[in-house]
């Protein structure tokens, strides 16, 4: 089993993805929102942490939540539990997520900030924390190159977003507005078509035309790619450092207050994959194909995974500083009222892990708990 722990960087100053309406669901995932069976794998022996059968946990078939997808797969994170199983369901959209948080289905979970600030919000700030970071990037702008040649010709085109009020979607509003341009958020009619689209459809969009491109998170952009589209441009060039959320963790309030050596644990287990991927990239993205492979029954191609996979940055550090600036572009775009994010992160058992590792603290930006 992989142990090696090697120095992250701290991620500075940068971008996250971004708050949606709170009636808005949120598409960091593909297909259905319905959660998956359950995977359980065996207890590692040793004693419960905090006498605890099982802690579960949350996360999407994605590339972007390969530090689960690792974690799960070569039983990082269960070694760090001892003889805590770790039930781990899957989910293909954040709202399901949430609701499942809520309902107790989970305790932890791998999630998109959008959904994690739509949850705070509408709970007044009683459903959850955001306890890390996971991963930054790996969300690009596809286009049609027969069609598309320069940024300036998205004017007038019809480019996919995954869903209204999405990360991805309000990136792409922000970008339109700073380019001057006006585009109707609601019905995304305007100088720019944008064309609300789930992932898991836009590359048949884009094989038929009824799409020119799409600013989507990977492995939609390389599965675009692979159907003749070329990279315009990589959101991470857009944000200080290149860096902005892309997966946080979070956990229920009730969780945490009773069980905070198992949120310890999970923690250890996620700092302890993240610098297991940094350090073996390579057998990284293979482990996280084959959990794809188990979960979804299909493995990614190498002309979709091996593209997709550099474009993404694996980091403890949940990058709060962007919070702020994210809200801010979602509400001036008119998707969402000015939440009330104060107590939104709570770092502390984090930065407890990454002290005994040596590695440096991460950052609230004035939004953890009191």
């Amino acid at each position: 089993m992989p142990a090696t722990r090697t120095t992250l960087r701290r991620s500075l100053a940068a971008a996250a993805a971004l708050p949606l309406l709170a009636v808005a669901l949120t598409a960091c995932g593909y297909g259905s929102e319905a959660a998956k069976d359950d995977k359980v794998a065996p207890a590692a022996k040793g004693e419960k942490v905090d006498g605890l059968d099982t802690v579960k946990l949350g996360y999407f078939p994605n590339l972007t939540h390969a530090t689960a997808l690792v974690g799960d797969q070569e039983g990082i994170i269960q070694k760090e539990l001892g003889g805590t199983r770790l039930s781990a369901s899957t989910f293909n959209a954040g709202p399901s997520e949430i609701e499942a948080l809520n309902a107790g289905s989970i305790d932890i979970g791998f999630i998109g900030p959008s959904p994690a600030i739509n949850g705070y919000a509408k709970s007044k700030g009683q459903s959850l924390r955001i306890i890390s970071g996971s991963a930054s990037g790996g969300v690009k702008l596809v286009v049609n190159p027969a069609k598309i040649k320069t940024l300036d010709d998205l004017k007038g085109k019809k480019i996919a977003t995954p869903q209204l009020g999405n990360t991805q979607d309000v990136a792409f509003l922000n970008w339109i507005s700073e380019k001057g341009w006006k585009v109707d958020a609601e019905s995304g009619k305007g100088d720019v078509s944008v064309v609300r689209t789930e992932n898991k459809v836009a590359p048949d969009a884009y094989k038929s035309g009824a799409i020119d491109g799409a600013w989507v998170p990977e492995p939609t952009a390389s599965k675009l790619v692979s159907e003749g589209a070329k990279v315009l441009l990589d959101e991470s060039t857009l944000w200080p450092d290149k860096k902005f959320v892309i997966t946080n963790i979070i956990v229920s309030q009730k969780f945490l207050k009773e069980h905070p050596d198992v949120v310890e644990a999970v923690l250890r287990g996620s700092v302890n994959t993240n610098a297991w991927i940094n350090a073996n990239p390579d057998k990284a993205k293979a482990s996280a194909n084959a959990k794809l492979k188990e979960l979804t029954g299909k493995a990614l191609p190498p002309k979709v995974i091996d593209p997709a996979w550099p474009s993404i940055q694996f980091t403890n550090d949940p990058l709060a500083a962007t919070l702020r600036a994210q809200a801010g572009h979602a509400v001036k775009a008119g998707l969402l009222k000015q939440p009330d994010l104060a107590g939104i992160y709570d770092l502390r058992p984090l930065n407890k892990v990454l002290k005994a590792e040596s590695e440096p603290e991460v950052a609230d930006a004035s939004l953890g708990v009191k």
